[in-house]
């Protein structure tokens, strides 16, 4: 009788297990193997470089995750090098990347790379960046009205430095053209940290560099921010009017997002919108959010792909504007 009921109790032990091994608490057990590969779309000095280095180090001060993150620069091509590694990367659990807006850009300016932007799984919108006209403090430029000024009488001589081509800072550059009636130069360099130094090195006349790369230059006294283009002044720059006070209803922002490669597992997806989202609430993060002028609230899942579609339609139409696509 003892053997009968032993043999009778062990299916129904087994099934339990089974049932156990495959039910939302087990799945939600899942961590990486191995290092993770963190993929930056941009090179080394930039805003999305500097962002990315220091949620690596947000994660394993607070040991948010049970392997390291190791971060990767591929900023080839405006970010095609990045977006045709992770398009590649399908189906990986352990890479992961920072992006921006040459997110929507660069696919859009570049179909051949057959990157669809909208299948790269939603992890999380980390912060939206700001932007400022800067020129050089030696320039003697006081205002938008005198940088308009300088900038008509210097014509295509006027030279704007930006990062890349087709990319958001030639977007902003295009704006202030049409807006002021100017024809500046735009010149590309790879990363915002690099632009930054062309500013502060007099080799280029303007930039629209986030504060995160300008801030170290402005605080030298080296650069003077003009104007911003974000709705309300930046506190960091509450001499610095919006365009909208100066009568041009423009606002431009600066997606600073992780993501997945496409088709990542559920499992793994959960574990990294977990992880940043505890990045975002550190007090670390808040206050470099605070600091660099970084706006926005953590969005993830169906919000950020309802975010990341309005973006890519509105970076269609601008891109339509200056002939890129």
């Amino acid at each position: 009788m003892k053997t009968l009921c032993k043999t009778a109790v062990l299916p129904a032990v087994l099934a339990a297990i089974a049932a156990w091994a495959f039910s939302g608490a087990a799945l939600a057990a899942w961590e990486p193997k191995k290092p993770v590969d963190f993929v930056i779309m941009a090179g080394k000095g930039g805003g999305a470089d500097k962002m990315a280095r220091l949620m690596q180090s947000i994660i394993e001060k607070h040991k948010l995750a049970s392997k390291p993150f190791i971060p990767i620069n591929k900023p080839g091509g405006s970010g095609a090098e990045a977006l045709v590694h992770l398009k590649q990367k399908a189906g990986d659990d352990h890479t992961i990347m920072v992006t921006l807006n040459s997110f929507y850009t660069t696919p859009l300016r570049q179909p051949g790379l057959g990157v669809d932007v909208m299948t790269f799984s939603p992890i999380g919108r980390m912060a939206e960046d700001t932007f400022l006209l800067w020129v050089h403090k030696d320039s003697g430029i006081k205002n938008v009205e005198d940088f308009v000024k300088a900038a008509k009488s210097a014509g295509n001589n006027w030279i704007m430095a930006g990062t890349g081509k087709g990319q958001e800072d030639q977007l902003l550059t295009n704006f202030l053209n049409k807006a002021y009636g100017l024809d500046m130069k735009y010149i590309p360099f790879k990363g915002g940290g690099r632009v930054a130094k062309e500013l502060a090195g007099k080799h280029a006349n303007s930039t629209v560099n986030n504060p995160s790369e300008q801030l170290g230059f402005y605080e030298a006294g080296n650069t003077v921010p003009l104007a911003a283009f974000t709705p309300d002044r930046l506190p960091l720059f509450k001499n610095a009017p919006t365009f909208r006070e100066l009568g041009k209803d423009f606002v431009y922002f600066m997606q600073r997002s992780v993501v997945g490669a496409p088709g990542m597992s559920k499992e793994a997806e959960d574990y990294y919108r977990n992880v940043f989202k505890k990045v975002y609430q550190t007090d670390e993060w808040q206050g470099y959010m605070k600091k660099k002028s970084l706006q926005g609230e953590f969005l993830t899942g169906g919000d950020l792909k309802s975010y990341w579609q309005r973006e890519k339609d509105n970076h269609q139409k601008m891109l339509k504007d200056i002939g890129e696509i």
